[in-house]
């Protein structure tokens, strides 16, 4: 992307309810900073939602935002995209007609968090590469076949981007204010903001290795997890697994008895139900062809296991569910597998 490092750049940041105000400031900062720093206001922005007005964050807190429709001749440098939940309501014409013209007049676009489900609805994604927050990355692969959906923190196709959210919004934002600004710009925003390393793209959500509070799971549960995630759809027996990874079912359990708190064939049957409940509430699938996708040959069985897991049926869940997830009474994806404390 060949950027003249002087000129002014105008950001569009457009909001729907229930995004996430921390990950959508993230991004916004480096710009600020850079701003700060070098006594220009060189970075511009704007807070757009489809109807303007108050629009409250998944913290409760709420901003106040300019209607879409009132940029009308304006031509942003870069747009972002910063949905949550339920994305598939954001498919209106007020919202998916301003990024197709801001996409055809050159802007950089980009999905936050979800918005990469907004980004292909909008055929922005089509043939490119895309990233969601890992908890949609099974949903997003349904609903964008012709999209190639990775777990990165970020991806940059051409002039499309997306990015995961959290944390990695900083990283993706400091690699545009590189590209706007130079490198000594965006390494003094860095360490402004005590970001002390810029992750690049191919970075992934979930690194391998110690965990972030400095514990480390045995390898043999690392890499039993590694293969019962990679096969969801098609689950292999627990004596499969044990084969390959050579360890005995006894040490396997006893080691997910311990770390995992329960047994193998618990955390398996969740992380297949865990999959299913993101398909549901995420996508227009048919219950059965998520049953299967789940690797559930029965779907009795699938429903049972389903309401024994979430306490409501599947059809109950893809009308119940599709709430933002701050109001649900569980979680939609259990924890992974953190060990006890020492």
């Amino acid at each position: 992307m060949s950027i003249d490092q002087t000129d002014p750049v105008r950001i569009v940041i457009l909001v729907t309810p229930h995004f996430n105000v921390s990950a959508t400031t993230s991004f916004i900062d480096p710009f600020r900073v850079a701003n700060y720093l070098t006594g220009t206001a060189r970075f511009s922005w704007i807070v757009v939602s489809e109807r303007g007005g108050s629009v409250p964050s998944s913290s409760g807190l709420s901003v106040d935002t300019k209607a879409i429709a009132d940029l009308k001749g304006e031509k942003p440098d870069l747009v972002l995209v910063s949905t949550s939940w339920t994305p598939e309501r954001h498919y209106t014409d007020l919202i998916l007609g301003p990024l197709k013209k801001w996409a055809r007049g050159g802007a950089v676009t980009g999905g936050l968090d979800t918005g990469a489900f907004v980004l292909a609805k909008a055929g922005l994604l089509t043939g490119k590469a895309a990233t969601v927050h890992y908890e949609h990355i099974d949903a997003l692969i349904e609903v964008a076949p012709d999209t190639g959906v990775s777990e990165d923190l970020f991806v940059i196709d051409d002039r499309v981007f997306t990015c995961c959210g959290g944390s990695a919004s900083t990283d993706v934002a400091l690699h545009f204010l590189q590209s706007y600004a130079g490198a000594s710009v965006a390494n003094a925003a860095s360490r402004y903001l005590f970001h002390h390393r810029i992750r690049g793209e191919g970075h992934s959500q979930n690194p391998k290795g110690a965990e972030p509070s400095g514990h480390a799971t045995p390898g043999a549960v690392r890499r039993a997890v590694d293969l019962m995630e990679q096969n969801l759809e098609d689950p292999l027996s627990i004596p499969d697994i044990c084969s390959q990874l050579g360890v005995s079912q006894r040490q396997l359990s006893r080691l997910f008895g311990h770390y995992v708190r329960r047994s193998p064939v618990e955390y398996y049957r969740d992380i297949r139900l865990d999959r299913a409940r993101g398909l549901v509430t995420q996508t227009e699938m048919k219950l059965s062809e998520i049953a299967a996708a789940s690797g559930f040959n029965s779907q009795v069985h699938f429903s049972r296991s389903y309401k024994e897991r979430f306490g409501l049926s599947p059809g109950s869940d893809r009308i119940e569910g599709r709430v933002p997830f701050e109001f649900r009474a569980w979680p939609m994806y259990s924890p992974g597998p953190y060990p006890k404390p020492e």
